[in-house]
């Protein structure tokens, strides 16, 4: 079973042998098994990786993370074909009903919130019970926009009155961070399922390539938010970088039993699949997460 996410932080080179990863390094030459590994973030621009290895990565479903010069994830290595039989999977996915769709982004929507709540509650943080309300308050596909009222009240309450997702500082530079390494997963899960990312059952921005996995992890953004409201500093570091990075081999419990973070996202993706194939909401999977 994959489990191992490697970052590489320093002029290296990566090449391929006998189902090993070799990661040379000055005088350092290190192996590691493929079949190990979940995640690789390639985080300076000065390593040079062979394209036999990243074949590789690519048949063992190993999500690559590429970073830019600001050492902020970049982009994120697909296949065209994650399943053999993705062809089938795309032509299921242009007729998912629309109510079904509508079903499950409820659902989610309802999860988000209520592991917000969850949070505030933990943290002992003004403004938990309005989010109690807003859960109350819920519409089918969320027409009144609970979803964005609940946002302003939890990252307020979080961070102070005067924070805004908007602004450049340490908290922002963290959470686009986590949701990043998030984001990735959920790619991976996806496109192993043989299902295209570009196609949302909620998000659909033309210029998004990866709607379906921004609404898919909505609910999970509640382990990164917690991680960084912990984090200490003022600068945005490698040492935070590693504690945000541990969050996929954290344990949640889904459909009764202790699964990492980044097992769960694969029961979880999967169970929405069921649904939206098959129009039976029982079958779908959330996690539970004692915050």
């Amino acid at each position: 079973m994959s489990w191992r996410t490697v970052v590489i932080r320093e002029r290296a080179k990566l090449d391929y042998k006998m189902n090993y990863m070799i990661v040379r390094r000055s005088d350092d030459i290190k192996r590691i098994s493929i079949s190990e590994l979940y995640m690789v973030i390639l985080e300076s621009t000065a390593v040079s990786i062979t394209a036999v290895l990243l074949n590789e990565l690519n048949k063992n479903k190993v999500s690559v993370v590429f970073c830019d010069e600001k050492r902020s994830p970049y982009a994120n290595l697909i296949g065209l074909y994650g399943s053999h039989d993705t062809s089938l999977k795309y032509r299921l996915q242009t007729k998912w009903q629309e109510y079904t769709m509508q079903e499950v982004w409820t659902k989610i929507v309802y999860e988000k919130i209520k592991n917000q709540y969850l949070v505030l509650k933990k943290l002992n943080l003004e403004g938990y019970h309005k989010l109690m309300d807003y859960l109350e308050e819920l519409e089918f596909n969320d027409v009144t926009n609970r979803e964005g009222h609940a946002a302003k009240i939890y990252f307020n309450s979080l961070f102070g009155k005067d924070f805004s997702r908007s602004q450049e500082c340490f908290v922002n530079a963290a959470l686009n961070y986590g949701y990043s390494i998030l984001l990735s997963s959920f790619n991976r899960e996806i496109n192993a399922s043989g299902y295209a990312t570009q196609f949302g059952i909620f998000h659909n921005n033309q210029y998004n390539s990866f709607n379906l996995s921004c609404d898919l992890m909505e609910p999970y953004r509640v382990l990164v938010d917690l991680i960084v409201y912990n984090l200490k500093g003022s600068e945005f570091e490698s040492m935070h970088k590693n504690i945000i990075i541990k969050l996929l081999n954290d344990y949640v419990v889904i459909e009764g039993k202790k699964q990492t973070v980044a097992n769960s996202i694969k029961i979880y993706t999967k169970s929405i699949f069921r649904v939206l194939n098959n129009d039976d909401i029982s079958q779908l999977s959330f996690f539970d997460y004692e915050l």
